[in-house]
């Protein structure tokens, strides 16, 4: 251990962590630097940029970003800033564009990010160098199965690496729908909170939760219809769901063998058209292909964490946009399966639009209410995460996949491991010029 990263253990130590963690606006600025540079940080999905010419801008971490697809359908991630003077060049949302012209002064670049036309050029002495009038972009980029990623660290390992046990629980996500994966092409509903990216890390390995924040949820539930989607959590320690820690920062909740013990489609509140789609499931000699039909509409039974920034909840992403020390943007977005009919991708709309509307706004002000508090006593200067610090974990002598109760605090000390690791490394982080991309 590096004498940096003995540093930082008397902030994160075994069970409990610094409220300056949370609260400190200089360690958000080491963060945004090291984690959100450092390391591989998840940008969009592919099909958000289906066809030639289509971008939308996204974020790494605080640096804006610009994801496009060009004429011969290949992804670039660029910045969106001038190479001229720093301006914004695009300040559209999304679009079909080949070409890119920054307002101030007229640069122009193509959707590769190179350099198009630089009004007055023959007035700057570099004038042949058509890469010094580029966009930048990150050291690195790829994609794993739709999903894009960069880094600023060139210095990174390799994406598969650092997804590692988490590629395969990603595989088993995307496979269980369609194995053809998913489009990400309905938008997002997003929540401006005002707390610290973590909190909203930390809930999403958290088991613990879930019948107290969401105890209005589940008491509707079962007086309307007698019980249904996440009544299993009330005595979770005595469940089949299970708590991972897959490495790297990565975390999964296993909700599955709970959720399809019997017939997870019968366990969904009512959405407008269910009654349609459920009578216009193609029949079958045997009823579990019926069911197995049925439940591609609903949720995935994992709850998917991919360090810092990707949460795959249910059947949709989540992704946490760092905005400042005590503000977050969250991001939830739909998906759709990539060959299933109109109707089947309508009803699994409807039934994404459940929990965000009726769950997610009890854990933004669990989120916001968290932060006032570290922020407001600052004296009581300790957050636990010590939960099932004693029980035994299961570890796979292969992976080295740790397994736990699902309502232990296993996935705030797994990932703050690997957050104090990032926090040491101090990576040189670049940006590159020229047009490169990922085919």
């Amino acid at each position: 251990m590096t004498t940096e990263e003995h540093a930082w253990d008397h902030l994160v130590q075994s069970g409990r962590v610094h409220r300056s963690v949370y609260a400190d606006r200089n360690i958000f600025a080491t963060e945004m630097e090291r984690i959100y540079g450092g390391t591989w940080v998840y940008i969009a999905h592919e099909s958000e940029v289906p066809q030639p010419g289509d971008y939308r801008l996204a974020k790494l971490g605080l640096r804006p970003v610009i994801v496009t697809r060009d004429a011969a359908s290949a992804v670039h991630v660029l910045f969106n800033r001038c190479a001229h003077r720093g301006a914004t060049v695009c300040r559209e949302p999304s679009g079909n564009a080949s070409t890119f012209t920054c307002p101030y002064h007229g640069w122009k670049f193509r959707n590769t990010g190179a350099s198009l036309a630089v009004p007055g050029k023959d007035a700057y002495a570099n004038a042949a160098d058509r890469d010094a009038f580029a966009l930048s972009r990150p050291a690195h980029v790829d994609v794993y199965r739709g999903f894009i990623f960069a880094t600023m660290n060139p210095q990174s390992p390799p994406l598969l690496e650092h997804l590692g046990a988490a590629a395969k629980a990603l595989d088993e996500w995307l496979d269980q729908g369609d194995p053809e994966g998913i489009r990400v092409q309905n938008g997002s509903q997003h929540f401006r909170v005002a707390c610290n990216w973590k909190f909203i890390y930390d809930n999403a390995g958290d088991g613990y939760h879930v019948p107290f924040s969401h105890r209005s949820l589940l008491q509707m539930t079962a007086q309307r219809y007698g019980g249904g989607d996440m009544e299993y959590f009330g005595q979770a320690d005595k469940s089949a769901m299970r708590s991972y820690a897959l490495g790297n920062g990565h975390t999964l909740i296993d909700q599955r063998k709970e959720f399809y013990k019997d017939n997870a489609w019968d366990q969904q509140r009512p959405q407008p058209g269910r009654e349609a789609f459920e009578h216009s499931a193609p029949e079958s000699a045997d009823p579990r292909t019926r069911i197995d039909y049925l439940e591609k509409a609903i949720g995935s039974g994992m709850n998917l964490s991919i360090f810092p920034n990707l949460l795959l909840i249910g059947n949709q992403i989540q992704v946490i946009e760092p905005v400042d020390v005590g503000i977050t943007v969250l991001r939830w977005y739909a998906t759709g399966l990539a060959t299933a009919s109109d109707e089947l991708n309508a009803i699994r709309m409807r039934t994404q639009e459940d929990f965000p509307i009726m769950g997610e706004v009890d854990d933004n002000v669990n989120f916001e209410a968290c932060h006032l508090g570290i922020a407001s006593v600052p004296e009581d200067e300790w957050i636990d995460m010590s939960r099932h610090a004693q029980t035994p974990v299961v570890r796979d002598p292969v992976t080295g996949v740790l397994e736990g109760p699902v309502t232990s605090d296993l996935h705030m000390r797994a990932y703050f491991e690997q957050w104090k690791k990032l926090m040491s490394a101090r990576p040189q982080l670049i940006t590159l010029k020229g047009a490169r991309h990922v085919a």
